[in-house]
């Protein structure tokens, strides 16, 4: 792009609605919502100059994780989350949500400065305001250190990028939407110039920008990329840029290992030795630039329409909360039955027997014990023991305890 082309861009800026997002929800005009987003102050030295917004609900896990989600150009923490859903998420689902936004005296577009080195490098600018604000929660609400998450929409899908080579050793997983790779750009020229042409880089250049920009040498998070096949503000080639630019971090190859449709896109996915997704990649075919809603697979809408969010049939935020492990319904504790000081008549005994939760599990045939208690072993990631007394037949006793309970014939 000449730098005539440039100038006539940028004195075109705030009249085009691809880049500063004004629209629906006065997210443009900045005006005040009804959010359930809490503002925060005194999260350190707070060099990016940013401001700090939380949601935390009231059905918060005891040990939560967080998403931490940053807003496009001319948007607002309080407007996106409006558009996109994430609180709404975060409620149903008990997980913290950190949503930082950014402040027109340092963008007046409302940008995150994802192209600004004084804002992309470790421990200076923006990055290290965020990085400062995750501490912040992670002390208040005893985050779950290994279940921190990072997403974003256009210039925040950019410097979700940011956030993920500056301090990968924070985030488990992150998803970009409409975002770019880290390090394309250094500079408004080199900015556009990424948005619009996106030149095709080597695998491993984008690599070494991720792998140069701390000391961490791994595990690196996982990802998820979106991008509409008809955006004109992002170029879609963007998608593949990132998506190469996290194989080579991951050591994988470029060809994918699965590809299906979810909701009618296409959905390309790499996984690891262990069957683990690490990358993958959603095509939204014939959506321009933006964040794609729809009925989520729990039959629920998150988000509303609205400039830059589009109803596409597909709800990219609750896909990216699965993608995340975040999707789990809280199921209320158990019930605990309290002992009586008197053994109960026989008839007592096998009322309360059938209010047991697990009796309503069983199978018609009593499994072999050790394939019962395996899988609890495992996930305290504990062996299992051999009994000491191996002269019982616990498989007898077992059977006899049900059938005296009324649970077997």
């Amino acid at each position: 792009m000449s730098l005539a082309q440039n100038i006539e861009f940028l004195r075109r800026l705030p009249k085009i609605n691809g880049i500063n997002g004004l629209g629906d929800f006065g997210w443009g005009t900045r005006q005040p919502l009804h959010s359930a987003l809490v503002e925060i102050t005194g999260f350190g030295t707070n060099p990016g100059d940013l401001r700090m917004f939380s949601y935390v609900p009231e059905n918060l896990q005891p040990v939560p994780a967080l998403v931490v989600v940053l807003h496009g150009c001319g948007q607002t923490a309080a407007g996106y989350d409006l558009g996109a859903g994430w609180s709404t998420l975060a409620k149903h689902y008990g997980f913290a949500l950190l949503m930082p936004e950014q402040q027109s005296s340092n963008n007046g577009q409302g940008c995150f400065n994802w192209f600004s080195p004084e804002d992309t490098t470790r421990g200076s600018g923006e990055a290290c305001s965020i990085s400062q604000m995750i501490a912040r929660m992670v002390t208040d609400h005893r985050i779950d250190a290994h279940r921190i998450y990072v997403t974003g929409l256009s210039a925040g899908g950019a410097m979700t990028s940011v956030m993920l080579a500056t301090y990968p050793e924070l985030f488990a997983g992150g998803a970009v939407i409409a975002g770019l790779p880290f390090g394309v750009a250094t500079n408004v020229r080199e900015a556009l110039h990424g948005m619009f042409q996106t030149p095709a880089r080597p695998a491993a250049e984008l690599g070494d920008l991720v792998r140069n920009a701390s000391d961490h040498r791994g595990p690196w998070p996982k990802i998820s990329v979106w991008h509409g096949s008809a955006d004109r503000t992002v170029n879609p080639a963007n998608a593949d840029e990132i998506v190469k630019q996290w194989l080579d971090v991951h050591d994988l190859p470029p060809a994918p290992m699965s590809e299906g449709t979810v909701d009618g896109y296409p959905r390309q996915i790499w996984w690891n030795a262990d069957g683990e997704t690490l990358v993958e990649s959603y095509t939204i075919t014939n959506m321009a630039h933006g964040t794609p809603l729809g009925i989520a697979d729990n039959d629920e809408r998150y988000g509303a329409q609205g400039a830059f969010m589009i109803e596409a049939g597909i709800s990219s935020s609750y896909h990216i909360a699965n993608f995340f492990g975040l999707t789990e319904w809280i199921r209320p504790p158990k019930e605990v039955v309290k002992e009586t000081a008197k053994p109960a008549s026989a008839e007592a005994a096998k009322e309360a027997a059938k209010k047991i939760p697990v009796a309503s599990a069983l199978p018609a045939r009593t499994p072999d014990i050790a394939a019962v208690l395996w899988p609890l072993a495992t996930l305290k990631r504990e062996p299992p023991r051999p009994s000491q007394r191996s002269g019982i037949d616990v498989s007898a006793v077992i059977t006899r305890a049900l059938t005296a309970a009324g649970l077997m014939k």
